[in-house]
């Protein structure tokens, strides 16, 4: 696999870093940091497809706009897994998680990826509950979940 370089430049002071989703400049934060390099992991080692992953996938909560800090599509780009990134210093905790569920009500996706650069949680949503998985699902165990719920 290619080693990913990322694109880093200052600019009126601050840290910036190309996001090649946004296809822009970004500001170089702790957490986009973390989503930069998982994304990339995603495409580069575990061959998910770089066109069906959505940064910054607004959604309406009620009344609120949110914003997914990424959301993997499926062929017809309907929604197959949230992801959620915090910074290297954030835990992973059950607020964490809620907030993701959250998401969750409006996108209705059978599995979350929660990420901060140190720790991945991978969970798979079922009629039960949710089930935390050993291993991050592949692009295909996302959209075979899809087809088995159609």
């Amino acid at each position: 696999m290619a080693e990913w370089h990322p694109n880093i430049r200052t600019s009126e002071g601050k840290e910036q870093i190309f996001c090649d989703w946004r296809r822009k400049f970004v500001r170089l934060t702790p957490e986009e940091w973390v989503r930069q390099h998982f994304l990339h992991f995603l495409v580069e080692e575990m061959q998910f497809p770089k066109a069906r992953i959505a940064v910054e996938h607004p959604i309406s909560v009620g009344d609120v706009q949110k914003r997914c800090d990424a959301v993997v599509m499926g062929a017809q780009l309907q929604p197959l897994c949230i992801i959620e990134f915090k910074a290297d210093n954030v835990a992973l905790t059950q607020k964490v998680f809620d907030q993701v569920a959250v998401y969750n009500r409006k996108l209705r996706v059978n599995y979350f990826i929660l990420n901060n650069g140190k720790q991945t949680f991978a969970c798979q949503v079922t009629p039960a509950g949710y089930t935390f998985l050993h291993d991050i699902p592949t692009y295909n165990n996302l959209s075979e979940s899809l087809n088995s719920t159609n």
